[in-house]
């Protein structure tokens, strides 16, 4: 097998294209001929050590992906040879074959391709677990979503949309809210335009008639968040996704009091850990979404996976609109 190594975790320039021994499923393990992997955020970090999770050295990164069972180890009984799954294991995606625990792998249905299949899980369990769980997002409300062009922001569209909310979505250009009209939005806020230091509060206030939103679904951060936090509605509710855009905001707690609103964090690789017959429920159900055609990954391109500096570089410069894919 071959296969991106990391072996000093300093940057995506340092990993290397490798032969490495074609390993056996140890017990609870199967082997994945990987078909297709994509790129998440997390994959950059932990490529730099700026991940919570820092996984013992040499590791091949590589969080989600989606091939076919090649062999199983002791004690697996719901997956067999040539069917087709899913995973996100957290490594190991960005090669030909992968060890991969059998509990996390997600079995395929006929007609879920492997391309959409490697680009599911994490950006619509995030989603579900943010807005159907944590936010308890009922119909008629009004969600907010920052960074709503990407991968998880896109996938919170759909999810929200389909759980008959309203939906605000803010990026950084005309093409990206462009995009998040075309995949289900029903308003949109050019924050290139509109900036947290002037104008963002004000857009959103005239996209709400002044209410402000029910929910705010934020995977950016830094400068965006108070800005957004303050525009909160009565009650409302103040999703902690992510960080993408680097600095961890601190909200002044008094905006929590003076609206009566909450700041709810999302952890979903936690949740899945801690509650996995919950865990397992959400997905079903999102794998039924995804057949009834009411959610689809937005793919923004696909690679070779020879090509993962240049997919890296993309993500890097904020290009990649929905989710980039690697194929073998």
């Amino acid at each position: 097998m071959h296969a991106w190594l990391c072996e000093n975790p300093v940057g995506v320039e340092a990993l290397q294209w490798k032969e490495l021994p074609t390993p056996e499923p140890k017990a609870g393990q199967v082997r994945v001929r990987i078909e297709a992997a994509s790129l998440n955020f997390p994959d950059l970090l932990i490529v730099q050590n700026k991940y919570q999770m820092k996984p013992p050295l040499p590791f091949v990164p590589g969080s989600e992906y989606a091939g076919i069972v090649e062999a199983v180890g002791d004690g697996v009984a719901h997956l067999k040879v040539g069917q087709r799954v899913a995973c996100l294991s957290g490594t190991g995606g960005f090669g030909t074959h992968t060890l991969a625990p059998a509990a996390l792998c997600m079995p395929l249905p006929e007609g879920f391709p492997a391309v959409d299949a490697a680009a599911f899980i994490m950006i619509y369990a995030t989603s579900y677990h943010a807005l159907m769980d944590r936010a308890q997002l009922q119909p008629g409300e009004t969600v907010l979503i920052l960074g709503a062009a990407g991968g998880v922001g896109t996938a919170a569209i759909q999810i929200a949309k389909a759980a008959g909310a309203r939906v605000i979505a803010a990026a950084s250009s005309a093409e990206k809210c462009a995009l998040c009209k075309k995949v289900g939005a029903d308003e949109t806020i050019d924050y290139s335009v509109h900036t947290p230091q002037a104008g963002l509060r004000d857009a959103i206030k005239a996209a709400t008639g002044g209410k402000g939103p029910d929910v705010i679904y934020d995977p950016v951060g830094g400068d965006f968040a108070e800005s957004a936090f303050r525009s909160i509605g009565w009650r409302g509710r103040y999703l902690v996704v992510g960080f993408a855009s680097g600095p961890i905001p601190s909200l002044p707690l008094n905006l929590a009091l003076l609206k009566g609103a909450s700041i709810v964090g999302v952890f979903w690789g936690d949740f899945a850990k801690r509650e996995p017959q919950a865990s397992a429920k959400m997905m079903q159900t999102l794998a039924g979404w995804y057949a009834q055609g009411k959610v689809k990954p937005v793919i923004d391109c696909t690679l070779p996976m020879a090509n993962l500096h240049q997919a890296c570089a993309r993500m890097g410069a904020r290009g990649v609109m929905g989710k980039l894919v690697l194929v073998n």
